[in-house]
């Protein structure tokens, strides 16, 4: 398996690029939100998939580890496939994917490109408690950035709360108290919220 390739961008258009690794050149399928990543840029790094069919062998390029991540669980999905999830990952970003599905947004879901109804559902339904337990990469950007806001995150679900609503209570903690409040009070604070 090709864990990642390292080299010169050689083509980029949105959905692909070709990778220059020591004379060879590997052509990466890619979503919109990779191709913003390397848009600027000359040579990098991009994670990869080797995904096989009967028909073909097509590698995939992601720029970030969590973009990666979150395409195999997406396939490994029913009815969802490769070129389904890159057009979910060019859509929405990783994050938006991940609350749309951990909150069981069915609409937002749907508003991609090859998702219907059924689709979105049966996302929901294998995917919700998977990424639950996941990183909390998906927080707002105020909960996200701060490292108490993760640890009062952990903590609240340590106690048996939900997830979604952990996160939800912690970014209403964060917005109402001082910028420089210590863990103890956050998740006191927090546990208000729920």
């Amino acid at each position: 398996m090709i864990a990642f390739v390292r080299g010169h961008f050689v083509q980029k258009q949105p959905a692909r690029v070709v990778v220059d690794v020591n004379g060879v050149g590997y052509d990466l399928q890619i979503s919109l939100n990779t191709y913003s990543f390397i848009a600027n840029k000359e040579s990098g790094l991009l994670y990869t998939y080797l995904h096989i069919t009967e028909n073909a062998q097509t590698l995939f390029g992601f720029a970030e580890l969590e973009e990666k991540d979150l395409f195999l669980q997406l396939i490994s999905v029913s009815g969802v496939g490769a070129a389904t999830a890159r057009m979910m990952l060019s859509g929405m970003k990783p994050e938006e994917i991940t609350r749309a599905i951990i909150q069981g947004n069915t609409k937002q879901l749907e508003s991609i490109k090859g998702i219907g109804k059924k689709s979105a559902e049966r996302l929901i339904v294998e995917l919700r408690d998977k990424l639950g337990k996941q990183s909390v990469s998906f927080l707002p950007s105020s909960a996200a950035n701060s490292l108490p806001g993760n640890d009062a995150v952990v903590a609240l679900v340590s106690l048996g709360i939900a997830k979604p609503a952990a996160e939800l209570a912690v970014k209403k903690a964060i917005e109402s108290t001082s910028e420089n409040i210590v863990l103890e009070e956050l998740i006191k604070n927090a546990l208000k919220n729920l």
